[in-house]
């Protein structure tokens, strides 16, 4: 939603701004505007008047007004928080371009820290997610260029380019001693939101990447799709490493599991910036056990989500604390055709948490490891089948029944071997997996 700012014209001179009032005015006008006019920081204005006017005098080069007053305005925006900033007309058509869904980069959600470029997190599928960047990656050059003294704004633009040419960045990673530098190759970036998958017979998976508006209806598309091939004993939904998004596609989300109450609220000064937003009836997986998987990575929207389902007791966190972006930004356009950035409330959970420089505490903490493979030529432990002259079985015998237990024998095995690979290849998934069969069986014991 862009807003017109309204902007008031004020005349400074070195000399003192008197009040002159017209014959007639009452009392209470006159108060009215002696209270306005105290307060103007007219002491401030007058330090930047003459800062400025030295600048113009006794700097090297001669800069140009234009010059002057936009970085004025860029740094006093700046000086606010890491997500409120100023746009320039053609910084803001960047904008507009990189919300559409398909640009040419990298892949990437970023913001700063220390006048340093931070990775929040790489979106699925980019160049950036298959060139190895992680969450809390800290990017310090970009084609050899210092990131020290750029804006986010100037480094997204170095970033962003043609598709098919390349970057260099210099990446400083925790737990890695020396500077890491790679080169990646640049594309347009279309990012799909939704992905699903079976990971076994009743145990569904949805990847969430980001938020868009669309992301609520295409969940729910995708949780009938894997009903339709099979009963769902329960659901894995995957937010890890997702930066955010729309507001509206996260409260869709949660509403999908949600069958009453709030989901979350918003708090600034202005009563625009005041909301709530409650679910509506209808829980897409009736009620069947949902594990939630968050990490560093997990910004913004997807704590709404993680949030305001761990409120209301609806489903598991699980993996390791998320970002902390609890604050909502406001795009305002300006007369210039520029816009300025503006951070106007704060998130807070369903329970009054605000998620703002704390994230989400998962329910079950996860490290990110990876497990070895097994030797499978290893020693095989010997079972009562294996002596000699074990007792048999006096259930069994019978030609059908030999088959059958074959066949189940053969659909364990492939079990085994999904896991087992699922394991190797994501162990946080592969927990969240065997959670949720443990929930799902707690729920048949009840039943």
């Amino acid at each position: 939603m862009f807003k017109h700012l309204r902007s008031s014209t004020l005349f400074i001179s070195g000399m003192l701004i008197g009040l002159t009032l017209a014959i007639g005015h009452s009392v209470f006008a006159l108060k009215d505007e002696q209270q306005q006019a105290q307060s103007i920081p007219y002491e401030e204005l007058q330090t930047f008047t003459d800062v400025m006017s030295r600048i113009k005098q006794d700097y090297v080069e001669p800069v140009k007004d234009k010059k002057l007053l936009e970085d004025s305005i860029r740094g006093m925006l700046a000086g606010l928080d890491p997500h409120s900033a100023y746009l320039n007309p053609e910084e803001f058509k960047e904008l507009r371009i990189g919300t559409t869904g398909q640009f040419g980069g990298l892949g990437i959600e970023v913001t700063m820290e220390g006048g340093l470029v931070k990775v929040v997190a790489p979106i699925d599928d980019t160049p950036a997610s298959r060139a190895g960047i992680k969450a809390g990656d800290l990017i310090i050059r970009i084609d050899d260029k210092p990131v020290k003294g750029l804006t986010l704004n100037d480094a997204v633009k170095l970033m962003r380019g043609k598709p098919g040419t390349d970057i260099k960045l210099t990446i400083v990673r925790e737990g890695e001693p020396e500077t890491i530098e790679m080169t990646i190759t640049r594309e347009i970036i279309r990012t799909k939101s939704v992905k699903s998958r079976s990971l076994e017979p009743g145990f569904g998976y949805v990847r969430i990447s980001s938020f868009q508006s669309r992301t609520a209806t295409d969940l729910l598309k995708a949780i009938s799709e894997l009903q339709d091939k099979e009963t769902l004993k329960g659901l894995v939904l995957d937010l890890r490493n997702n930066p955010g998004g729309v507001l509206n596609g996260a409260v869709g989300v949660s509403d999908a599991f949600l069958d009453d109450g709030l989901i979350v609220y918003t708090k600034g000064r202005v009563a625009d910036s005041n909301m709530k937003y409650t679910a509506t009836p209808g829980d897409a997986l009736n009620g069947k056990p949902l594990v939630v998987l968050v990490n560093g990575g997990s910004a913004s929207a997807s704590e709404i989500v993680a949030g305001a389902l761990q409120d209301h007791k609806r489903a598991i966190i699980m993996g390791r604390k998320t970002f902390g972006k609890g604050s909502v930004q406001t795009i305002q356009e300006l007369r210039n055709g520029g816009a300025v950035k503006l951070t106007t409330a704060r998130y807070f959970t369903p329970s009054g948490r605000s998620i703002q420089a704390q994230g989400i505490e998962p329910d079950i903490k996860l490290r990110a490891i990876k497990l070895a493979k097994i030797n499978k030529d290893g020693p095989k432990l010997l079972k009562e089948k294996d002596l000699e002259r074990h007792l048999a079985n006096p259930n069994g015998g019978s030609e059908e029944k030999a088959s059958k237990a074959e066949e189940a024998k053969k659909k364990a095995e492939e079990i085994d071997r999904a896991e087992t690979e699922l394991s190797q290849k994501d162990y946080q998934l592969y927990e969240a997996l065997t959670l949720l069969k443990g929930l799902s069986i707690a729920e048949q014991m009840k039943q």
